[in-house]
């Protein structure tokens, strides 16, 4: 296979279609999918948590009240978002300093490990106390690696995919990603026929985390065979993976990704993630049935983002994160709202869909625009640190607030806080370049 040779600025010297030969257009290709693949088996295993929560809750978090035990798990859930600054920071450093490779290589592999300790971890009847601290470990040791991976693989996917359509092809990390959702809903739905509810909880859910395991590791073999989009030029200078270097230079950067990323972040995980909670405790409907509402939800949302990834190449970045701030804040609280009211699987699927089309507009484009505002010695620091801090104090505290909120009694006042972020959101983007500055002046 022919390598892609960098250059100064951590691009495959050849970028432009009118450049690139067949040849080198399916090599490029296949780098995104091996890229992408251990994206899809590191979300699949981090994901497939809280979709198996609502069966292994009572394994580890023993209690009378179904929300104490959900409360208890999405606690764990967002402790492994706790992980993720350190992890954007680590892989990001090793990223910038050894090769993006090296970096995507070494958090697939311990994604793998924290997924075949749950599998084979004792419950709470077996060991009392130790139970939940054994799995509050390993997701703090898988938040770990998945902090480390989403910015190593946006940088990477940037700086292989074609010039001119760098939005469409950098939407693959989001159709992975959202595949790594999908999975992990679609095998609960399989078990759910194959197991009774009783089987599910006393062994079943097991299932799940041993399927990752053995997932990433073919992902360990495709990313393999990729090559390095990182030169040498780039990786020994002197600012390169260095904290220090990237809030110096590139602040105003730093602090915009911050920004957006904190309202993205929650929106998303307010519509994926707990979105499955949400339909079974607010709007009562049966687990299963929001499993399939779900189901097909998410994979309508994946094949969404390469259309709105090719819509940022036509229109800007900038646009497009300018309109998901705008509609965010204006449709959350009434989608929510209208959630509330009603049992219909039709009325709800269509309601979850407009926000996801909403949310479409940050996540197809979530990895590009990032990269895009950071030079290659300290893209995959800038990207995945941003993206980390901004996730763990947003993304991953999404369920616990809003679970928090309806212990209390409060619960819509969760839906005027996603639309609060919202108008950050909106805010900030202004502030995004018309052109950006890296990557050679695409959209």
């Amino acid at each position: 296979m022919k390598a892609a040779t960098s250059t100064s600025g951590g691009q495959p010297a050849v970028s432009s279609p009118s450049h690139d030969d067949a040849a080198e257009r399916r090599h490029r290709i296949f780098a995104i999918m091996a890229a992408s693949s251990g994206n899809l088996v590191e979300w699949f295993d981090f994901y497939v948590y809280a979709f198996a929560a609502l069966y292994f809750a009572p394994a580890f978090f023993p209690s009378s009240d179904p929300t104490a035990q959900l409360l208890n798990t999405a606690g764990v859930f967002a402790a492994g978002f706790l992980m993720r600054p350190i992890g954007g920071w680590l892989f990001g450093r090793i990223a910038d300093r050894l090769g993006r490779k090296t970096s995507m290589l070494i958090s697939v592999v311990m994604m793998c490990a924290g997924s075949l300790v749950i599998a084979t971890l004792p419950t709470y009847a077996q060991i009392g106390g130790w139970a939940p601290l054994l799995l509050l470990m390993c997701r703090l040791f898988q938040g770990l690696s998945v902090g480390g991976e989403y910015g190593t693989t946006a940088t990477y996917m940037s700086e292989v995919a074609l010039k001119g359509r760098r939005g469409f092809f950098s939407s693959f990390q989001y159709v992975t990603l959202i595949g790594g959702q999908l999975l992990a809903v679609l095998v609960i739905v399989v078990l759910e026929h194959l197991l009774t509810e009783a089987e599910l909880k006393a062994w079943g859910w097991r299932i799940p985390f041993v399927l990752g395991a053995v997932a990433a590791v073919v992902a360990l073999l495709l990313r393999r065979t990729l090559h390095e989009t990182q030169s040498d030029a780039a990786r020994t200078d002197e600012d390169a993976g260095s904290v220090t270097g990237l809030l110096r230079h590139h602040r105003a950067a730093f602090f915009t990704v911050l920004g957006y990323t904190a309202g993205g972040s929650l929106c998303f995980y307010t519509f994926t993630t707990y979105m499955q909670k949400y339909l079974v405790n607010t709007v009562h409907l049966p687990i299963r049935t929001a499993s399939y509402v779900m189901t097909a939800a998410l994979f309508v949302y994946m094949c969404m983002q390469p259309a709105f990834g090719a819509l940022s190449d036509r229109i800007g970045r900038r646009n497009c994160m300018l309109m998901f701030g705008c509609f965010g804040a204006v449709a959350t609280v009434p989608i929510l709202t209208a959630l509330q009211n009603t049992t219909d699987p039709v009325t709800i699927f269509v309601l979850i869909m407009i926000a996801l089309a909403i949310v479409s507009l940050y996540t197809s484009i979530s990895g590009i625009v990032k990269a895009e505002m950071f030079p290659p010695e300290v893209r995959a620091l800038g990207v995945g640190l941003a993206y980390a801090v901004a996730n763990a104090l947003f993304g991953g505290t999404a369920e616990y607030v809003a679970l928090g909120l309806k212990s209390l009694g409060h619960e819509e006042a969760f839906f005027y806080y996603v639309s609060a972020m919202m108008v950050v959101v909106f805010l900030v983007s202004l502030r995004l370049p018309r052109q950006p500055s890296y990557l050679h002046h695409d959209p």
